[in-house]
């Protein structure tokens, strides 16, 4: 990789480290739901005047924008609002590599090889060591909303593989343009959950720091981030690539103690270790048994 595309990758990982930490300071102010559709109308809005539109079938623009959009960030905006250090939640999010397996398995049919199951076993021992600490520093009902978010993400990552079997597409564009499915859907669930009252009350005393960090999930998170990683993966191979989000929860827990003085006990860095331990067996496992046969 060129030390330019090296340096845009790592660029990447620290938006989107960060992108915990300014979730975490947008739901103080802000109901999780209201901006989630905040953050949604900011991408679409005038980014879609810039790119087009690319031919995929709505239903596919509208699956990702339920499971990806709204279903990640629905649950991921609660949890935190509930309590879920944004550094673990950072950590936990990476679950979604497993989640992918698994409905890649049971939706498209792909086989699994001995380093994934590994990797799935290593990493829900991890999850488990993590999910045991619940308490007053990690509810509960935020480490199963991190996990949900997990699963929703993994789901819309199904969705992008059905979306490439029309041909190559701009990725980017297709994010854009999906981003108008869920501010709609965020704001019902907003009027439902949160009541009326609590929008207005947002929406009304909306302060200069929320405004700055639904900028920054909108436009750093979203638009940048994922504009750089898909030019990233239109120059290399995606196992090049992938590895590079096993450091997003670095940044995110360095984040969430500098800025929140999150503390983690030694069982959290224990299931840290397993769960991104069952990430780089899942990774590179393979290439490794290969390569160890080739040696003999």
């Amino acid at each position: 990789m060129r030390p330019t595309d090296l340096c845009l990758a790592l660029l990447v990982v620290l938006v989107w480290g960060v992108n915990f930490a300014v979730i975490k300071t947008g739901v103080a102010e802000v109901p999780p739901l209201l901006l989630g559709a905040l953050r949604f109308m900011l991408a679409a809005f005038p980014a879609l005047l810039l790119v087009r539109a690319p031919r995929v079938p709505l239903r596919l623009y509208l699956l990702y924008g339920m499971t990806i959009s709204v279903g990640q960030f629905a649950f991921l905006f609660s949890a935190i609002h509930l309590g879920m250090p944004s550094g673990l939640a950072s950590l936990v999010l990476q679950s979604q590599a497993f989640f992918t397996m698994l409905f890649a398995a049971l939706w498209l049919n792909e086989s699994w090889r001995a380093n994934q199951l590994a990797g799935l076993v290593l990493a829900a021992g991890g999850l488990a060591l993590i999910g045991s600490t619940h308490g007053l520093s990690m509810p509960l009902t935020g480490f199963l909303l991190t996990l949900a978010a997990a699963s929703m993400w993994a789901a819309g990552n199904i969705v992008t593989r059905l979306v490439s079997r029309h041909g190559p597409i701009d990725q980017l564009g297709f994010v854009v343009w999906a981003s108008l499915v869920p501010p709609l859907p965020f704001l019902g669930l907003s009027l439902l959950l949160e009541g009326p009252a609590a929008m207005t009350a947002a929406l009304s005393t909306l302060s200069v720091r929320s405004f700055a960090a639904i900028a920054y999930l909108a436009w750093a998170a979203t638009l940048f981030g994922y504009g750089l990683w898909t030019r990233l993966l239109s120059r290399y191979p995606a196992n090049q690539v992938a590895p590079f989000s096993l450091l997003v929860p670095i940044v995110g827990l360095s984040t969430g103690w500098l800025v929140f003085g999150e503390a983690l006990q030694p069982i959290h860095f224990a299931g840290g270790a397993l769960l991104m331990l069952g990430l780089v067996v899942n990774l590179f496992g393979n290439r490794v048994r290969l390569w160890l046969r080739a040696q003999d």
